[in-house]
Protein backbone atom coordinates (compact mmCIF):
# COMPACT_ATOMS: atom_id res chain seq x y z
CA UNK A 1 0.00 0.00 0.00
CA UNK A 2 2.99 2.56 1.35
CA UNK A 3 4.55 1.90 -2.82
CA UNK A 4 1.01 2.81 -4.08
CA UNK A 5 0.81 6.31 -2.64
CA UNK A 6 4.27 7.00 -3.61
CA UNK A 7 4.26 6.16 -6.96
CA UNK A 8 0.46 7.62 -7.60
CA UNK A 9 0.83 10.69 -4.79
CA UNK A 10 0.09 14.08 -6.48
CA UNK A 11 3.35 15.69 -4.55
CA UNK A 12 5.25 12.79 -6.35
CA UNK A 13 9.40 14.41 -7.06
CA UNK A 14 9.37 12.86 -10.42
CA UNK A 15 9.19 15.92 -12.64
CA UNK A 16 9.68 13.91 -15.52
CA UNK A 17 6.24 13.63 -16.09
CA UNK A 18 4.18 15.32 -19.26
CA UNK A 19 1.25 17.66 -17.97
CA UNK A 20 -0.87 14.94 -18.89
CA UNK A 21 0.89 12.56 -17.10
CA UNK A 22 1.08 14.38 -14.08
CA UNK A 23 -2.28 15.20 -14.28
CA UNK A 24 -3.30 11.17 -14.43
CA UNK A 25 -1.39 10.93 -11.81
CA UNK A 26 -3.33 13.40 -9.34
CA UNK A 27 -6.54 11.80 -10.87
CA UNK A 28 -5.36 8.21 -9.71
CA UNK A 29 -3.98 9.13 -6.41
CA UNK A 30 -7.44 10.47 -5.49
CA UNK A 31 -9.78 7.29 -6.65
CA UNK A 32 -6.79 5.27 -4.38
CA UNK A 33 -8.02 7.75 -1.52
CA UNK A 34 -11.91 7.34 -2.24
CA UNK A 35 -11.68 3.89 -2.11
CA UNK A 36 -9.34 3.80 0.96
CA UNK A 37 -11.66 6.16 3.10
CA UNK A 38 -14.98 5.19 1.82
CA UNK A 39 -14.05 0.85 2.40
CA UNK A 40 -13.77 1.47 6.17
CA UNK A 41 -16.67 3.73 6.12
CA UNK A 42 -18.66 1.18 4.57
CA UNK A 43 -18.31 -1.02 7.67
CA UNK A 44 -19.06 1.42 9.66
CA UNK A 45 -21.64 2.80 9.02
CA UNK A 46 -23.25 -0.39 7.59
CA UNK A 47 -22.53 -2.14 11.10
CA UNK A 48 -24.38 0.54 12.44
CA UNK A 49 -27.23 0.29 10.86
CA UNK A 50 -27.31 -3.37 11.66
CA UNK A 51 -26.95 -2.83 15.39
CA UNK A 52 -30.23 0.20 14.99
CA UNK A 53 -32.50 -2.83 14.33
CA UNK A 54 -31.43 -5.26 17.52
CA UNK A 55 -33.14 -4.32 21.27
CA UNK A 56 -31.95 -1.32 22.76
CA UNK A 57 -31.98 0.54 26.08
CA UNK A 58 -32.08 4.49 25.85
CA UNK A 59 -29.55 5.26 26.25
CA UNK A 60 -27.68 2.54 23.79
CA UNK A 61 -29.85 3.81 21.21
CA UNK A 62 -29.30 7.50 21.90
CA UNK A 63 -25.57 6.73 21.64
CA UNK A 64 -25.90 4.82 18.37
CA UNK A 65 -28.20 7.75 17.00
CA UNK A 66 -25.25 10.21 17.79
CA UNK A 67 -22.59 8.10 16.51
CA UNK A 68 -24.80 7.25 13.09
CA UNK A 69 -25.31 11.03 12.55
CA UNK A 70 -21.47 11.89 13.42
CA UNK A 71 -20.74 9.08 10.77
CA UNK A 72 -23.09 10.42 7.77
CA UNK A 73 -21.08 13.81 9.00
CA UNK A 74 -18.02 12.30 8.41
CA UNK A 75 -19.25 10.78 4.87
CA UNK A 76 -20.43 13.97 3.65
CA UNK A 77 -17.59 15.72 4.27
CA UNK A 78 -15.05 12.70 2.01
CA UNK A 79 -17.81 13.12 -0.41
CA UNK A 80 -17.47 16.46 -0.69
CA UNK A 81 -13.61 16.93 -0.22
CA UNK A 82 -12.98 13.91 -2.89
CA UNK A 83 -15.16 15.45 -5.95
CA UNK A 84 -13.91 19.01 -5.13
CA UNK A 85 -10.10 17.80 -4.91
CA UNK A 86 -10.91 15.29 -8.37
CA UNK A 87 -12.40 18.45 -10.23
CA UNK A 88 -10.14 20.84 -9.64
CA UNK A 89 -7.90 18.71 -10.35
CA UNK A 90 -8.87 17.42 -13.69
CA UNK A 91 -10.72 17.96 -16.33
CA UNK A 92 -14.65 17.18 -16.04
CA UNK A 93 -15.58 14.50 -18.99
CA UNK A 94 -19.36 14.69 -20.00
CA UNK A 95 -20.79 11.65 -21.58
CA UNK A 96 -24.40 12.45 -23.64
CA UNK A 97 -26.74 10.15 -23.79
CA UNK A 98 -30.60 9.96 -23.93
CA UNK A 99 -31.66 10.65 -20.08
CA UNK A 100 -35.36 9.65 -19.41
CA UNK A 101 -36.61 12.31 -16.53
CA UNK A 102 -39.35 10.64 -15.03
CA UNK A 103 -37.33 7.80 -13.88
CA UNK A 104 -34.41 9.63 -13.11
CA UNK A 105 -36.41 11.95 -10.75
CA UNK A 106 -38.25 8.79 -9.24
CA UNK A 107 -35.15 7.28 -8.47
CA UNK A 108 -33.19 10.10 -7.08
CA UNK A 109 -36.23 10.81 -4.82
CA UNK A 110 -36.94 7.57 -3.75
CA UNK A 111 -33.33 7.10 -2.69
CA UNK A 112 -33.23 10.35 -0.77
CA UNK A 113 -37.04 9.89 1.26
CA UNK A 114 -35.74 8.04 4.14
CA UNK A 115 -33.21 10.54 4.62
CA UNK A 116 -36.48 13.02 4.14
CA UNK A 117 -38.74 11.02 6.52
CA UNK A 118 -36.29 10.29 9.23
CA UNK A 119 -36.19 14.57 9.49
CA UNK A 120 -39.85 14.67 9.40
CA UNK A 121 -40.51 16.20 5.95
CA UNK A 122 -41.29 15.08 2.47
CA UNK A 123 -39.73 14.48 -0.68
CA UNK A 124 -41.30 15.23 -4.14
CA UNK A 125 -41.16 15.86 -7.79
CA UNK A 126 -42.67 17.25 -10.49
CA UNK A 127 -42.29 16.74 -14.17
CA UNK A 128 -43.54 19.27 -16.95
CA UNK A 129 -46.15 17.06 -18.63
CA UNK A 130 -44.74 17.40 -22.15
CA UNK A 131 -41.02 17.18 -21.48
CA UNK A 132 -40.13 12.81 -21.64
CA UNK A 133 -36.00 13.05 -22.47
CA UNK A 134 -33.16 15.35 -22.98
CA UNK A 135 -29.60 14.83 -24.56
CA UNK A 136 -27.38 15.13 -21.51
CA UNK A 137 -24.63 13.13 -19.00
CA UNK A 138 -27.02 11.59 -16.78
CA UNK A 139 -24.89 10.73 -14.14
CA UNK A 140 -23.78 14.15 -14.06
CA UNK A 141 -27.19 15.22 -13.46
CA UNK A 142 -28.05 12.98 -11.03
CA UNK A 143 -25.03 14.07 -8.69
CA UNK A 144 -26.24 17.44 -9.12
CA UNK A 145 -29.26 17.10 -8.01
CA UNK A 146 -28.01 14.40 -5.05
CA UNK A 147 -26.18 17.45 -4.02
CA UNK A 148 -28.69 19.55 -4.18
CA UNK A 149 -31.48 17.85 -2.63
CA UNK A 150 -29.57 16.42 -0.41
CA UNK A 151 -28.00 19.51 1.23
CA UNK A 152 -31.75 20.96 0.70
CA UNK A 153 -32.92 18.10 3.13
CA UNK A 154 -30.33 19.04 5.50
CA UNK A 155 -31.08 22.39 6.31
CA UNK A 156 -35.14 21.81 6.01
CA UNK A 157 -36.95 21.21 9.38
CA UNK A 158 -40.48 21.63 7.81
CA UNK A 159 -42.16 21.09 4.74
CA UNK A 160 -39.76 19.20 2.39
CA UNK A 161 -37.77 19.57 -1.07
CA UNK A 162 -39.62 19.29 -4.10
CA UNK A 163 -37.33 18.47 -7.23
CA UNK A 164 -38.76 20.00 -10.71
CA UNK A 165 -37.75 19.74 -13.95
CA UNK A 166 -39.42 21.76 -17.15
CA UNK A 167 -38.84 24.01 -20.46
CA UNK A 168 -38.07 28.09 -19.92
CA UNK A 169 -39.59 30.34 -22.47
CA UNK A 170 -36.19 30.39 -23.96
CA UNK A 171 -36.42 26.72 -24.59
CA UNK A 172 -33.69 26.23 -21.84
CA UNK A 173 -34.01 22.75 -19.54
CA UNK A 174 -34.53 23.55 -16.33
CA UNK A 175 -33.94 21.54 -13.29
CA UNK A 176 -34.95 23.48 -9.46
CA UNK A 177 -34.79 22.46 -5.84
CA UNK A 178 -37.50 24.22 -3.45
CA UNK A 179 -37.02 23.56 0.30
CA UNK A 180 -39.48 25.06 2.77
CA UNK A 181 -36.37 25.96 5.08
CA UNK A 182 -35.72 29.20 7.06
CA UNK A 183 -33.86 30.40 3.41
CA UNK A 184 -30.45 32.20 2.80
CA UNK A 185 -29.64 35.62 3.74
CA UNK A 186 -28.89 37.97 0.75
CA UNK A 187 -25.39 38.54 1.90
CA UNK A 188 -24.57 35.05 2.17
CA UNK A 189 -26.45 34.02 -1.07
CA UNK A 190 -22.86 34.24 -3.23
CA UNK A 191 -20.76 32.83 -0.37
CA UNK A 192 -22.20 29.66 -1.04
CA UNK A 193 -21.14 29.10 -4.42
CA UNK A 194 -17.31 29.44 -3.19
CA UNK A 195 -14.49 27.09 -1.72
CA UNK A 196 -15.92 26.71 1.86
CA UNK A 197 -18.28 28.67 1.90
CA UNK A 198 -21.07 28.77 4.34
CA UNK A 199 -24.20 30.78 5.51
CA UNK A 200 -23.15 30.96 8.64
CA UNK A 201 -19.50 29.65 10.24
CA UNK A 202 -21.52 27.06 12.84
CA UNK A 203 -22.70 25.26 9.80
CA UNK A 204 -20.26 22.80 8.84
CA UNK A 205 -20.38 22.22 12.65
CA UNK A 206 -23.99 22.43 13.10
CA UNK A 207 -24.66 20.19 9.68
CA UNK A 208 -21.51 18.75 8.95
CA UNK A 209 -19.88 19.09 5.97
CA UNK A 210 -17.36 21.82 4.30
CA UNK A 211 -19.49 23.40 2.19
CA UNK A 212 -18.28 22.20 -0.81
CA UNK A 213 -20.99 20.31 -2.34
CA UNK A 214 -22.36 23.67 -4.10
CA UNK A 215 -18.78 24.08 -5.28
CA UNK A 216 -18.93 20.47 -6.84
CA UNK A 217 -22.33 21.64 -8.60
CA UNK A 218 -21.41 24.98 -10.01
CA UNK A 219 -18.49 23.19 -11.52
CA UNK A 220 -20.31 20.64 -13.26
CA UNK A 221 -23.11 23.07 -14.37
CA UNK A 222 -20.56 25.21 -15.98
CA UNK A 223 -18.77 22.08 -17.85
CA UNK A 224 -22.82 21.14 -19.09
CA UNK A 225 -22.15 25.34 -20.33
CA UNK A 226 -24.97 25.87 -18.09
CA UNK A 227 -25.91 28.43 -14.90
CA UNK A 228 -26.70 27.76 -11.62
CA UNK A 229 -28.69 30.36 -9.38
CA UNK A 230 -30.45 30.64 -6.86
CA UNK A 231 -33.84 32.47 -5.09
CA UNK A 232 -34.47 32.78 -1.50
CA UNK A 233 -36.17 34.56 0.75
CA UNK A 234 -35.50 34.76 4.93
CA UNK A 235 -38.62 32.59 6.62
CA UNK A 236 -39.32 30.51 3.44
CA UNK A 237 -36.98 28.61 1.87
CA UNK A 238 -34.45 28.18 -0.99
CA UNK A 239 -34.78 27.63 -4.35
CA UNK A 240 -31.31 26.53 -6.61
CA UNK A 241 -31.56 26.61 -10.29
CA UNK A 242 -30.21 24.56 -13.07
CA UNK A 243 -30.31 26.20 -16.52
CA UNK A 244 -29.07 24.59 -19.60
CA UNK A 245 -29.37 23.66 -23.59
CA UNK A 246 -29.91 20.36 -24.43
CA UNK A 247 -32.07 18.59 -27.01
CA UNK A 248 -34.94 17.28 -25.61
CA UNK A 249 -38.27 15.18 -26.94
CA UNK A 250 -41.93 16.09 -26.19
CA UNK A 251 -44.57 13.06 -24.95
CA UNK A 252 -47.36 12.38 -27.03
CA UNK A 253 -49.72 12.38 -23.98
CA UNK A 254 -50.98 11.28 -20.93
CA UNK A 255 -53.68 8.63 -21.44
CA UNK A 256 -56.06 10.48 -18.63
CA UNK A 257 -59.59 9.71 -19.52
CA UNK A 258 -60.13 6.93 -17.03
CA UNK A 259 -59.34 9.21 -13.96
CA UNK A 260 -62.45 10.28 -11.73
CA UNK A 261 -64.26 13.63 -12.17
CA UNK A 262 -63.64 15.04 -8.80
CA UNK A 263 -60.35 14.41 -6.49
CA UNK A 264 -59.87 15.58 -2.89
CA UNK A 265 -56.39 15.93 -1.64
CA UNK A 266 -55.98 15.92 2.09
CA UNK A 267 -52.55 17.49 3.36
CA UNK A 268 -50.84 20.47 5.11
CA UNK A 269 -47.78 19.80 3.20
CA UNK A 270 -47.15 22.49 0.14
CA UNK A 271 -44.06 19.50 -1.19
CA UNK A 272 -47.03 17.10 -1.12
CA UNK A 273 -49.25 19.27 -2.90
CA UNK A 274 -47.53 20.47 -5.64
CA UNK A 275 -45.99 16.68 -6.26
CA UNK A 276 -49.69 15.30 -6.65
CA UNK A 277 -50.38 18.44 -8.86
CA UNK A 278 -48.02 18.41 -10.88
CA UNK A 279 -48.56 14.41 -11.67
CA UNK A 280 -52.77 15.35 -12.02
CA UNK A 281 -51.49 18.11 -15.00
CA UNK A 282 -53.67 18.07 -18.00
CA UNK A 283 -56.00 15.92 -16.59
CA UNK A 284 -59.57 15.93 -17.01
CA UNK A 285 -60.27 16.06 -13.43
CA UNK A 286 -61.25 18.69 -10.40
CA UNK A 287 -58.66 18.56 -7.78
CA UNK A 288 -59.58 20.58 -4.63
CA UNK A 289 -57.16 20.50 -1.71
CA UNK A 290 -58.23 20.82 2.13
CA UNK A 291 -56.26 20.76 5.30
CA UNK A 292 -58.48 18.30 7.08
CA UNK A 293 -60.12 14.92 6.57
CA UNK A 294 -63.79 17.15 7.96
CA UNK A 295 -62.92 19.69 4.79
CA UNK A 296 -64.11 17.28 2.21
CA UNK A 297 -67.10 18.06 1.29
CA UNK A 298 -67.47 16.13 -2.09
CA UNK A 299 -68.66 12.26 -0.95
CA UNK A 300 -68.54 11.24 -4.22
CA UNK A 301 -65.47 12.34 -5.08
CA UNK A 302 -62.04 10.21 -4.64
CA UNK A 303 -60.12 11.28 -1.52
CA UNK A 304 -56.13 11.23 -1.15
CA UNK A 305 -55.17 11.29 2.23
CA UNK A 306 -51.34 12.52 3.81
CA UNK A 307 -50.99 9.86 6.65
CA UNK A 308 -49.36 13.07 8.52
CA UNK A 309 -52.28 14.93 9.35
CA UNK A 310 -53.97 12.02 11.07
CA UNK A 311 -53.16 10.73 14.33
CA UNK A 312 -53.86 7.14 13.63
CA UNK A 313 -55.84 4.54 11.67
CA UNK A 314 -59.21 5.95 11.49
CA UNK A 315 -62.45 5.71 9.67
CA UNK A 316 -62.27 6.32 5.83
CA UNK A 317 -63.92 9.99 4.87
CA UNK A 318 -65.69 7.82 2.14
CA UNK A 319 -65.46 4.50 0.49
CA UNK A 320 -63.43 5.86 -2.32
CA UNK A 321 -60.27 7.46 -0.08
CA UNK A 322 -56.67 6.32 -0.32
CA UNK A 323 -53.72 7.00 2.30
CA UNK A 324 -50.70 8.42 1.72
CA UNK A 325 -47.96 6.80 3.53
CA UNK A 326 -43.81 6.98 3.83
CA UNK A 327 -42.65 3.12 3.00
CA UNK A 328 -41.44 3.27 6.94
CA UNK A 329 -45.60 2.58 7.88
CA UNK A 330 -46.25 0.17 5.57
CA UNK A 331 -47.23 -2.29 9.20
CA UNK A 332 -50.05 -0.04 9.42
CA UNK A 333 -51.56 -0.95 6.32
CA UNK A 334 -54.32 -4.00 7.70
CA UNK A 335 -55.66 -1.06 10.13
CA UNK A 336 -56.25 1.45 7.33
CA UNK A 337 -57.81 -0.81 5.27
CA UNK A 338 -59.88 -2.48 8.24
CA UNK A 339 -61.14 1.27 8.50
CA UNK A 340 -62.94 1.14 5.50
CA UNK A 341 -59.52 2.91 3.46
CA UNK A 342 -59.51 1.63 -0.27
CA UNK A 343 -56.06 1.44 -0.63
CA UNK A 344 -52.88 3.58 -0.03
CA UNK A 345 -50.09 4.97 -2.05
CA UNK A 346 -46.63 5.59 -1.01
CA UNK A 347 -44.70 8.15 -0.82
CA UNK A 348 -42.81 9.89 -2.60
CA UNK A 349 -45.75 9.65 -5.04
CA UNK A 350 -45.19 7.74 -8.31
CA UNK A 351 -47.12 9.55 -11.11
CA UNK A 352 -47.62 6.10 -12.96
CA UNK A 353 -49.08 4.29 -9.52
CA UNK A 354 -50.79 7.74 -8.74
CA UNK A 355 -52.97 7.38 -12.07
CA UNK A 356 -53.31 3.72 -12.39
CA UNK A 357 -54.91 3.64 -8.62
CA UNK A 358 -57.33 6.53 -9.29
CA UNK A 359 -57.88 4.90 -12.99
CA UNK A 360 -59.17 1.54 -10.43
CA UNK A 361 -61.03 3.11 -8.48
CA UNK A 362 -63.10 4.93 -11.28
CA UNK A 363 -63.84 0.72 -12.33
CA UNK A 364 -62.08 1.73 -15.89
CA UNK A 365 -58.70 -0.24 -15.23
CA UNK A 366 -58.67 -3.77 -16.50
CA UNK A 367 -55.07 -4.13 -15.04
CA UNK A 368 -54.98 -5.70 -11.33
CA UNK A 369 -53.25 -2.88 -9.03
CA UNK A 370 -49.83 -4.70 -7.82
CA UNK A 371 -48.79 -3.82 -4.37
CA UNK A 372 -45.79 -1.29 -4.23
CA UNK A 373 -42.44 -2.97 -3.63
CA UNK A 374 -41.44 0.15 -1.67
CA UNK A 375 -43.63 -2.06 1.13
CA UNK A 376 -42.72 -5.58 0.80
CA UNK A 377 -40.74 -6.87 3.26
CA UNK A 378 -37.91 -9.02 1.59
CA UNK A 379 -37.16 -7.34 -2.12
CA UNK A 380 -35.38 -10.60 -3.66
CA UNK A 381 -37.11 -13.49 -2.09
CA UNK A 382 -35.39 -16.71 -2.42
CA UNK A 383 -33.25 -15.43 -5.05
CA UNK A 384 -29.81 -16.47 -5.27
CA UNK A 385 -27.11 -14.08 -5.73
CA UNK A 386 -23.51 -14.43 -5.82
CA UNK A 387 -21.56 -11.73 -3.63
CA UNK A 388 -17.81 -11.06 -4.86
CA UNK A 389 -16.07 -9.11 -2.30
CA UNK A 390 -12.56 -9.55 -0.37
CA UNK A 391 -12.67 -7.35 2.24
CA UNK A 392 -14.15 -9.69 5.05
CA UNK A 393 -15.71 -6.96 6.83
CA UNK A 394 -17.92 -5.12 3.97
CA UNK A 395 -18.90 -9.15 2.53
CA UNK A 396 -20.43 -9.90 5.82
CA UNK A 397 -22.42 -6.56 5.94
CA UNK A 398 -23.31 -7.14 2.44
CA UNK A 399 -24.33 -10.89 2.86
CA UNK A 400 -25.94 -9.52 6.20
CA UNK A 401 -28.08 -7.14 3.94
CA UNK A 402 -28.48 -9.38 1.13
CA UNK A 403 -30.54 -12.25 3.51
CA UNK A 404 -32.53 -9.95 4.90
CA UNK A 405 -33.99 -8.85 1.75
CA UNK A 406 -34.49 -12.73 1.21
CA UNK A 407 -31.44 -13.49 -1.00
CA UNK A 408 -29.52 -16.81 -0.96
CA UNK A 409 -25.74 -15.70 -1.37
CA UNK A 410 -22.47 -17.05 -1.88
CA UNK A 411 -19.47 -15.32 -1.46
CA UNK A 412 -16.31 -15.32 -3.59
CA UNK A 413 -13.40 -13.62 -2.46
CA UNK A 414 -11.75 -13.34 -5.94
CA UNK A 415 -12.56 -13.02 -9.49
CA UNK A 416 -10.97 -15.96 -10.07
CA UNK A 417 -13.13 -17.59 -7.45
CA UNK A 418 -16.17 -15.87 -8.80
CA UNK A 419 -15.44 -17.34 -12.24
CA UNK A 420 -15.02 -20.84 -10.91
CA UNK A 421 -18.33 -20.60 -8.63
CA UNK A 422 -20.43 -18.76 -11.98
CA UNK A 423 -19.16 -21.90 -14.09
CA UNK A 424 -20.71 -24.18 -11.78
CA UNK A 425 -24.02 -22.56 -10.39
CA UNK A 426 -26.36 -20.30 -11.74
CA UNK A 427 -27.26 -17.29 -9.98
CA UNK A 428 -30.42 -13.97 -10.29
CA UNK A 429 -27.92 -11.53 -9.78
CA UNK A 430 -24.43 -10.96 -9.15
CA UNK A 431 -22.62 -8.08 -6.93
CA UNK A 432 -18.91 -7.61 -8.15
CA UNK A 433 -16.46 -5.73 -6.14
CA UNK A 434 -14.53 -3.30 -8.57
CA UNK A 435 -10.95 -3.54 -6.22
CA UNK A 436 -10.46 -7.14 -6.33
CA UNK A 437 -7.00 -8.51 -5.55
CA UNK A 438 -5.35 -10.69 -8.79
CA UNK A 439 -8.42 -10.49 -11.70
CA UNK A 440 -10.28 -7.45 -10.88
CA UNK A 441 -14.42 -6.71 -11.26
CA UNK A 442 -13.84 -5.54 -14.57
CA UNK A 443 -11.56 -8.20 -15.76
CA UNK A 444 -14.25 -11.27 -14.00
CA UNK A 445 -17.15 -9.20 -15.80
CA UNK A 446 -15.66 -9.52 -18.87
CA UNK A 447 -14.82 -12.52 -18.39
CA UNK A 448 -18.31 -13.83 -17.76
CA UNK A 449 -19.57 -12.32 -20.24
CA UNK A 450 -16.87 -13.88 -23.02
CA UNK A 451 -18.45 -16.96 -21.76
CA UNK A 452 -21.69 -16.18 -22.14
CA UNK A 453 -23.13 -15.57 -18.86
CA UNK A 454 -25.89 -13.11 -18.81
CA UNK A 455 -26.97 -12.86 -15.28
CA UNK A 456 -27.24 -9.20 -14.15
CA UNK A 457 -24.22 -8.31 -12.81
CA UNK A 458 -24.32 -5.09 -9.85
CA UNK A 459 -21.12 -2.94 -9.55
CA UNK A 460 -20.53 -3.02 -5.70
CA UNK A 461 -17.62 -0.18 -4.72
CA UNK A 462 -15.71 2.19 -2.83
CA UNK A 463 -15.11 4.12 -5.76
CA UNK A 464 -18.14 6.22 -6.50
CA UNK A 465 -17.09 8.21 -9.50
CA UNK A 466 -18.92 8.56 -12.72
CA UNK A 467 -15.68 7.54 -14.64
CA UNK A 468 -16.04 4.30 -12.74
CA UNK A 469 -19.63 3.65 -13.31
CA UNK A 470 -19.29 4.16 -16.96
CA UNK A 471 -16.13 1.94 -17.18
CA UNK A 472 -18.41 -0.82 -15.09
CA UNK A 473 -20.99 -0.46 -17.91
CA UNK A 474 -18.44 -0.80 -20.79
CA UNK A 475 -17.26 -3.99 -19.10
CA UNK A 476 -20.59 -5.26 -19.33
CA UNK A 477 -21.74 -4.60 -15.97
CA UNK A 478 -25.69 -4.21 -15.51
CA UNK A 479 -25.91 -1.20 -12.87
CA UNK A 480 -23.60 0.06 -10.35
CA UNK A 481 -23.83 0.31 -6.46
CA UNK A 482 -22.06 2.34 -4.61
CA UNK A 483 -20.56 2.09 -0.73
CA UNK A 484 -21.55 2.89 1.64
CA UNK A 485 -24.60 0.37 1.12
CA UNK A 486 -27.79 2.44 1.47
CA UNK A 487 -30.81 0.41 1.92
CA UNK A 488 -32.84 1.79 -0.07
CA UNK A 489 -30.68 1.64 -2.69
CA UNK A 490 -29.74 -2.07 -2.39
CA UNK A 491 -33.52 -2.64 -2.42
CA UNK A 492 -33.95 -0.79 -5.39
CA UNK A 493 -31.42 -2.64 -7.52
CA UNK A 494 -32.73 -6.03 -6.26
CA UNK A 495 -36.42 -4.99 -7.26
CA UNK A 496 -34.98 -4.05 -10.86
CA UNK A 497 -32.80 -6.26 -11.76
CA UNK A 498 -34.47 -9.45 -10.01
CA UNK A 499 -37.80 -8.71 -11.75
CA UNK A 500 -39.03 -11.23 -14.64
CA UNK A 501 -38.67 -7.80 -17.23
CA UNK A 502 -35.12 -7.05 -16.40
CA UNK A 503 -34.11 -11.47 -16.67
CA UNK A 504 -35.61 -11.07 -20.27
CA UNK A 505 -33.91 -7.46 -21.25
CA UNK A 506 -30.16 -8.55 -19.66
CA UNK A 507 -30.66 -12.09 -21.65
Amino acid sequence: MTSQFASSSPGSSDHNLSPEDRLKAREDFFRLMSHEIRTPLNGVMGMLSLLSRTPLSPDQDSYLATARESGEHLLTLVNDLLDYMRIDAGRIQLETTQVRLEPLLQSVAELLSPRAHAGGIEIAWALESRLEHIQADEGRLRQILFNLAGNAIKFTATGGVLIRVGLTDQGLIRFSVRDTGAGIPEEARARIFEEYGQVQASDATRYGGAGLGLVVVKKLVEAMNGQVSLESEVGAGSCFIVEFRAPYGLRKGYETTRLPNALSLVTANPVLRDGALSHLAGADCRVRVVAHPEDVTDMQAVVLCDRAVLDGPCPAPSRNSLILLAPEQRDELDAWRAQGWAGYLIKPLRRVSLLERLAALRGRSTTPHAEDERIVSEAAADKSVLLVEDNPVNALLAQILLQREGCRVERAASGEEALDIAARDSFDLIFMDLGLPGLDGLGATRALRARGVTTPVIALTANAYEEDRRASLSAGMNDFLAKPIEVAALRHRLQTWTSEPAKTKSA
